[in-house]
């Protein structure tokens, strides 16, 4: 590679070094006219071509013009300041993708569980922004309710076995309501309610560990716990906030079409 194929640019301070073909690759681009010598705002200085914008933000639009991706760190806020950039280097397939509405307003998802301890019962309700998490956690979710068994028996004969009933949660106006320990709802009968969590799998009666096992699934799902709080000093309603903000991982070009025709489509870093 000869020297004549590199060209170094100082961004703000920082020095890149490149292909003049990776910076060129969008005729209509102001950079190419940069690199070409028609735009004379720039000037060559000591070999370099001093630029008076932000090197940082530039480093993420060199990183595009070399992979034909837009890869930002998941704390990355300043998307209007990098925009801003992308026009003045007037690089329109990267001003399409911080335009998409997803990209530049990342919407949370809120999910708030609320738990109410009673004497020996415990009750669930799991209701949110993110109806997907709510129908995979109703399809992690299994009420047991102990039943007797079918055999007869009277005053005189050994108590009856106990067999464990599956149910799922109950699903009023697309919440998930459930719950756990004793349940005296038969007359003159008091059974016990167990919930399982998958993939933990364990029957568990007490709502303190039910809670904690429902806590780590979320977590694991990538939400993050933002507040704790008692909503009743009456009944004593626990409520505990969460909020997930899940941004793509990667937005690339199609490659097989025209820098001037881009469809924007969405590809994690792992099917490149």
């Amino acid at each position: 590679m000869s020297s004549q194929d590199l060209v170094t640019l100082n961004v703000g301070g920082k020095i890149f070094t490149t292909r003049s073909s990776t910076i060129k690759q969008f005729p209509a681009s102001r950079l190419t006219r940069m690199i070409d010598g028609r735009d004379q705002e720039f000037k060559m200085v000591g070999g370099q071509i001093f630029v008076d914008r932000d090197g940082v933000l530039f480093s993420f639009i060199l990183d595009f013009l070399r992979t034909h991706q837009l890869l930002l760190p998941t704390d990355f806020s300043d998307y209007l300041r990098l925009q801003r950039e992308a026009l003045f280097y007037e690089l329109d397939p990267l001003i399409d993708l911080l335009n998409q509405e997803r990209l530049l307003q990342p919407r949370p998802a809120f999910l708030e569980v609320h738990f109410l301890n009673r004497h020996t019962q415990a009750f669930f309700r799991v209701f949110g922004s993110c109806s997907k998490t709510i129908e995979m956690l109703t399809g992690r979710i299994t009420v047991f309710i102990e039943q007797p068994s079918t055999l007869t028996w009277s005053s005189n004969s050994f108590p009856p076995q106990m067999t464990l009933l599956p149910l799922p949660p109950q699903r009023p106006y697309h919440d998930l309501v459930f719950q756990c320990g004793s349940d005296s709802t038969t007359e003159n009968q008091t059974g016990v309610r167990y919930v399982s969590i998958k993939p933990d799998n364990r029957k568990l009666a007490n709502g303190t560990n039910v809670l904690g096992i429902l806590i780590d699934t979320l977590l694991m799902e990538g939400f993050h716990l933002v507040n704790a709080r008692t909503l009743s000093s009456e009944d004593k309603t626990e409520c505990y906030s969460f909020e997930r903000i899940k941004r793509p991982e990667a937005f690339t070009m199609n490659k097989t079409l025209k820098p001037e025709t881009i469809i924007v489509s969405e590809q994690s870093p792992e099917k490149k």
